[in-house]
């Protein structure tokens, strides 16, 4: 990866290429990227190691791909989240050939203009059923844009454990993993039975009417019996994602 805006605005400081007023200047201009309907935070990967990610839903395309032309153009990564086909569609045309890639089933896009340093460890993903993959999809494309390598493991729920079982050996080489579920919402407390890896829970609408879109879900999985089990939100796959990268690079 590329050394941050800031760190080369510290070097040319430092090699006295520019003056303390020059720098001091290009550091407060450079931190918020004004655009009217959005205020970007272009330098959140100098601050925090990954870069601003913009939720599509409720946003025009237009609006997104004006997003995704700014912070390319300063040099970031954009991932964007919550995007349907046809808004997706309708992005690709409006931002040319600026390189990205599209998640039909996550329901992302990826615009990357830099290398992201990889990491050493592994993600798993699991979801319960079929009907919980696009927030498992949204999970593991997340985790796998911010430099984690990813395993899938679906359709493993709780109703047969032999499914589970059989993906034992992912199950033991993880780092972290993502369990998704809906329903009930016991699979993460089985997985972490069976792990000593960190566990995240996400919680999905998926169920019928006693499942409260998701709320059955999530109360299962923050009364989990099993230790080292965190919970996201209801169908917050991004979230998972996002913070099983972060565990994934500190190792443990």
């Amino acid at each position: 990866m590329e050394s941050s805006p800031v760190r080369r605005i510290l070097d040319d400081l430092a090699a006295g290429r520019i003056s303390a007023d020059v720098a001091e200047k290009q550091l407060a201009a450079g931190q918020i990227g004004e655009m009217g309907f959005a205020a970007l935070d272009l330098w959140r990967e100098a601050r925090r190691g990954r870069p601003e990610v913009v939720f599509g839903e409720g946003k025009t395309a237009e609006q997104i791909a004006a997003i995704a032309l700014r912070m390319t153009q300063a040099g970031q990564n954009v991932l964007v989240t919550r995007v349907d086909a046809a808004k997706r569609a309708a992005v690709a045309a409006l931002v040319g050939e600026i390189p990205h890639v599209e998640s039909e089933a996550g329901r992302l896009m990826q615009f990357r203009v830099q290398e992201t340093k990889p990491r050493g460890g592994l993600v798993a993903v699991l979801a319960a059923g079929t009907s919980d993959l696009p927030v498992a999809e949204e999970a593991a494309c997340t985790a796998e844009w911010l430099g984690s390598p990813v395993e899938r493991a679906y359709d493993v729920g709780v109703a047969g454990l032999h499914r589970l079982l059989a993906r034992g050996e992912l199950l033991r080489k993880a780092r972290v993993l993502v369990v998704v579920a809906g329903m009930e919402g016991a699979l993460p407390t089985v997985v972490s039975g069976l792990v000593a890896r960190p566990v995240i829970a996400v919680p999905t609408s998926v169920g019928y009417g006693a499942s409260f879109r998701g709320l059955s879900a999530l109360l299962t999985m923050l009364n989990s019996c099993s230790s080292g089990v965190s919970v996201v939100n209801i169908d917050n796959g991004f979230g998972a994602g996002y913070l099983a990268d972060m565990i994934n690079e500190g190792g443990g």
